[in-house]
């Protein structure tokens, strides 16, 4: 029997019958991703092989996906953007490391479950590991958001890197107002790793997209088990550990909800901004030269100095609880305010928020012209001020947008 990488077969050896996609192998053995997400290594012994489906070269033929096409009527139409990461990944059997070389088609490909949930279309924006993350990435990523719903998009699905989701993922809620749920995903281990998160996490996401919840969101395992995933409000959620697949968590705030697994069913917690509710609109860009800084004891001021000397246009710092530097950083933070340069306070607690009258330093520092930010996560911080400082070059102005809840950044009320 003749087949390929990426063809389906079913595999029956010792009364046990295996069905999958053919995966790269470095032994004897055929491996094959199965429609659980996980790999099983069969050595082809023995073993009747069934070719089921060729390697589709033109993904939009009825078969492309490996599966038959679905026989619902009028599915909602979802436009899968693929930016790389370990979703759209395998390992490179060459020097044992994993690379971004999959593109959106082959995430289609290897999850046909995804056919049934909605019409899909799949685009490559970019193709990159998350740390290679840019502004104008992020720019360029609301372009091609906003166009795929002005061609007809019921909802979004973001194919993105773990590791600098949440920045990106807050830089559309900022940017974007949408009339439809945009859905980041990603996933902890490679396509072709035995304890892939791939499958699980974009059906998952495919079933948000299609949803009422238009809102920037992402969805991913919520717990060590197959069997749900949750919905993160995008200004609110952080990658909590390297590898779990449970790595993501709602800060300060819970869960819009979560999708059960297999079912698709989806369980609302908060109030969310529903479908068709507002209108498509692209607001702003992003600063590049903002810097997010984290005091320790005993670190020198002279570090803002730095930022301040080489061109800096705004400044974060994740301060001790309530939000706290040293008073020798006072001075400092008074010298970048007196240069129009905004300087924005969080916690490293992250739960929690900060408060600056409670101590003196605290109080010192807002008389020095630092900006409170509230219950906001650093990193949204950071995403926040690039963005606020191309709505306007007016530090009062800024100040107004960086203590305004403009994306669900900020809570009223902070949380128990």
């Amino acid at each position: 029997m003749e087949f390929q990488l990426g063809d389906r077969i079913r595999i029956e050896k010792d009364n046990v019958e295996y069905e999958g996609i053919v995966m790269p192998s470095t032994t004897h053995h055929i491996v094959l991703k199965m429609s659980n997400g996980y790999n099983v290594g069969i050595s082809p012994e023995d073993a009747n092989i069934i070719l089921l489906q060729k390697v589709a070269k033109d993904l939009s033929a009825p078969d492309a996906f490996g599966t038959k096409k679905s026989t619902k009527d009028k599915l909602p139409k979802v436009s899968i953007l693929s930016t790389g990461g370990t979703i759209a990944s395998k390992i490179d059997y060459r020097t044992g490391a994993v690379t971004a070389s999959f593109s959106a088609d082959n995430i289609l490909r290897t999850i046909p479950e995804l056919t049934e949930i909605a019409d899909l279309s799949g685009k490559a924006v970019y193709n990159i590991l998350s740390e290679n993350m840019r502004t104008e990435y992020w720019e360029e990523l609301a372009r091609a958001v906003a166009e795929e719903i002005k061609n007809g998009a019921d909802g979004i699905i973001i194919a993105h890197g773990t590791d600098t989701m949440m920045y990106t993922a807050a830089a559309l809620a900022f940017m974007v107002r949408t009339p439809v749920p945009i859905v980041f995903v990603g996933s902890q281990r490679s396509a072709d790793r035995p304890s892939s998160d791939n499958v699980m996490n974009m059906i998952c996401a495919a079933k948000v997209a299609v949803s009422d919840i238009a809102e920037v969101c992402v969805v991913m395992h919520g717990s060590e088990s197959d069997d749900m995933c949750a919905i993160h409000r995008a200004t609110k959620v952080r990658k909590m550990h390297t590898s779990r697949r449970d790595a993501f968590r709602s800060i300060n705030s819970e869960p819009i909800g979560f999708v059960e697994y297999p079912t698709g069913e989806i369980h609302t917690h908060l109030e969310y901004t529903k479908r068709s509710s507002q209108q498509l609109e692209l607001r702003g860009s992003f600063e590049p030269k903002c810097a997010l800084l984290k005091f320790t004891p005993g670190a020198s001021p002279d570090i803002i100095s730095y930022y301040l000397d080489a061109g800096y246009k705004g400044i974060v710092i994740e301060g001790t609880g309530l939000g706290h530097v040293s008073h020798e950083w006072v001075p400092m933070i008074e010298r970048a305010t007196s240069m129009n340069i905004p300087v924005v306070i969080t916690s490293q607690c992250l739960y929690g928020r900060v408060c600056g009258r409670v101590y003196d330093t605290g109080r010192d520092m807002l008389k020095a012209g630092a900006i409170e930010g509230e219950d906001m996560l650093p990193e949204t911080a950071l995403v926040k001020l690039m963005w606020a400082l191309k709505m306007s070059d007016d530090q009062d102005a800024v100040k107004k947008i960086m203590t305004q809840n403009i994306a669900f950044e900020i809570n009223e009320r902070s949380l128990e």
